[in-house]
């Protein structure tokens, strides 16, 4: 089976978008996806949040992504919570089901016949990221378990996981990822029971294949008892150690696939090594792991897991990057090395 390349999500701003300009133009493009307006009639919103999303989306599936995540610009906690916050302005954490939208989703659905024709494919494979129901608790609530409100963070994730379910000839959702980068470091204080209620109630839909990212492998048994969970997704390549806790007979078990991390993207330590070698002013070839690191760590995730590794990619996501080409090159080389050892295990 081949393993397919995707990535986690965030991705730099163009050069020229002022970070203020685009989150001014995210709320409003996100009220206008609620409300069923076009996000491209306004003038403001197609030059300032249209166009960006729909530019960054195509360098990324450039790059040759077999599944590509929306180009996720904006905090990933704030995406979701000022949603949330308004339904609490009601008395609830469940957003109503027409704010639960993602309105790059919205981009992506409306431009994916013109991205087919330019970019010469007939069907774009999308994954979409939504941020967890404990990553948002942990934000908004705090570590303290109240198990009526987590359950309504998970329905509301519930909710813009269905809610960004594309389904027609240009673009499919291929993946839906909850992300869960705090999950296993700064934990909600909730046991076995209720992590298993929270997470079946946040992954119960169907059409997509369902990860789940986490950045740390330390309660990594408990969510392989998941069972509406398809694909645990974890870093490996700048923490090597998380893999020690998974083993291949574990997802047999359980009948899970994993997702494994196979490049750097831990930009502010990257930096630092290449400052301490006296790199002060890094070119992006420098910034990016050269294919053979990538392919050596890939080669080793497929050989302890087999069949069962479907998906890798980087790390984490790029939103951090310097610029956009050096976020795109991370992304080339890593879909350039999976591919050539991908040939060499396939020739054997």
């Amino acid at each position: 089976m081949q393993t397919l390349v995707d990535d986690v999500g965030s991705f730099p701003l163009p050069s020229f978008v002022e970070r203020k300009t685009f989150e001014r133009a995210y709320v409003m493009a996100r009220e206008f996806a609620a409300e069923g307006k076009s996000l491209a009639e306004d003038e403001f919103l197609f030059r300032n949040f249209y166009t960006v999303v729909k530019d960054s989306f195509k360098m990324k599936c450039e790059a040759g992504l077999d599944v590509v995540n929306y180009p996720q610009h904006y905090d990933i906690r704030r995406q979701f919570i000022e949603v949330v916050r308004k339904a609490m302005e009601k008395g609830t954490y469940i957003v109503d089901d027409k704010a639960a939208v993602i309105p790059e989703v919205a981009v992506i659905k409306n431009e994916a016949k013109q991205l087919c024709e330019e970019l010469g494919v007939e069907r774009i494979a999308l994954r979409v990221c939504v941020t967890g129901p404990f990553e948002l608790y942990l934000a908004e609530v705090g570590t303290r378990v109240y198990r009526d409100v987590l359950l309504m963070f998970a329905e509301t994730v519930r909710r813009f996981a269905v809610n960004s379910l594309l389904n027609n000839k240009h673009v499919e959702t291929r993946v839906v990822s909850l992300d869960e980068p705090s999950f296993g470091f700064q934990d909600v204080d909730a046991g076995r029971d209720v992590l298993l209620d929270v997470f079946e109630k946040a992954f119960n839909f169907g059409g997509a294949i369902k990860q789940i990212h986490v950045h740390s492998t330390s309660r990594i048994a408990e969510l392989l008892e998941v069972k509406n969970v398809d694909v645990v997704s974890v870093e490996y390549a700048a923490s090597p150690k998380n893999l020690e806790a998974i083993s291949k007979g574990m997802l047999e078990n359980a009948n899970k696939q994993i997702r494994v991390g196979v490049t750097r993207t831990d930009i502010d330590t990257i930096l630092a090594e290449l400052y301490e070698k006296g790199v002060k002013q890094p070119q992006t070839w420098q910034i990016v792991e050269d294919e053979e690191a990538i392919k050596k760590r890939f080669e080793k995730a497929k050989t302890k897991f087999g069949e069962r590794l479907t998906f890798t990619g980087p790390d984490c996501g790029l939103g951090g990057w310097p610029s956009q080409e050096s976020a795109q090159l991370l992304l080339k080389r890593t879909v350039n090395a999976v591919k050539a050892v991908q040939q060499r295990f396939h020739s054997v």
